[in-house]
């Protein structure tokens, strides 16, 4: 085949290109769903076309070649964003990862006034059973530990357990 058919063929593929551009844009946005994904491969189309120097030959229809090789390289760039979107991470989620977990004002003021209200149970208790409580709760001491420390037996630090938090419900039911 002569150079001058070659170069006749080759710029007949780019004119239908030209020609057609309008309609295949339009075509790309409504299969892509994206007019930035459809410009995408209308530039890349067209770089696939110029880049077949003397294969535009053998090509029939000039116009259906280009629609078939525009919509693959757009299924492509749709299938390239989907893998891509999974893997990215919303400004929602990022957000979220990020929430401040201080807690409220108005869970501040409530657990204060628990706090305020423990203080004052436990104030009224006896020595022995607010220290076994301590003790166990803060502390995490086993009642054989409590037992040495307060010079009383395990049973003892048992009945001043019981004694304490009995106290401590008995003073949260009474509060407004």
């Amino acid at each position: 085949m002569d150079t001058a058919a070659t170069t006749q063929s080759d710029d007949d593929l780019m004119s239908a290109y030209l020609r057609h551009w309008k309609a295949l844009c339009a075509h790309l946005r409504k299969r892509t769903g994206s007019q930035e994904l459809a410009e995408d491969a209308l530039q890349e189309t067209w770089l696939r076309l110029a880049g077949m120097k003397g294969d535009a030959a053998a090509i029939q229809d000039h116009h259906a070649f280009i629609l078939r090789v525009a919509g693959n390289i757009a299924i492509d760039l749709v299938r390239r964003e989907r893998r891509h979107a999974v893997h990215c991470v919303s400004d929602e989620t990022l957000l979220a990862a990020v929430a401040d977990n201080m807690p409220s004002p108005e869970v501040c003021v409530i657990d204060r006034d628990q706090l305020r209200l423990l203080a004052l149970a436990l104030a009224r208790l006896p020595a022995k059973p607010r220290a076994a409580l301590l003790l166990s709760r803060c502390d995490g001491l086993s009642h054989r530990e409590i037992g040495a420390r307060l010079k009383v037996s395990e049973s003892m630090v048992a009945k001043y357990l019981g004694q304490a938090l009995r106290h401590c419900r008995d003073h949260y039911r009474h509060q407004p």
